[in-house]
């Protein structure tokens, strides 16, 4: 019998919120949040945040889920919010600009 792995044990999933050099906003999940800044800024990362004039990209956000499909929801909900809540969400979580 195979036993379920133990909430210690888990990989941490991440929702992260970047700042582009363009001043928008992008929102990702990862279970690495420096290799994935990393790879964002090396024009590497989503499509949305290849074009030179979004980076250098800054981390402004994230939080931690024990499970990936808890840092999707996450994720989605930001993605699907226009940017008035977006940066209202950020600063209820301490976000200053």
């Amino acid at each position: 019998m195979v036993q379920p792995r133990k909430n210690a044990d888990a990989k941490p999933y991440y929702f992260y919120v970047l700042l582009c050099a363009d001043n928008t906003l992008y929102g990702g999940f990862t279970d690495d949040l420096e290799h994935r800044l990393a790879t964002h800024n090396a024009g590497k990362g989503a499509k949305y945040t290849r074009p030179k004039t979004r980076r250098p990209l800054k981390m402004i956000y994230h939080e931690v889920f024990t499970d990936k499909s808890s840092a999707l929801k996450a994720e989605y909900a930001f993605k699907h919010q226009p940017r008035s809540a977006k940066l209202k969400y950020l600063t209820a979580h301490g976000v200053t600009f």
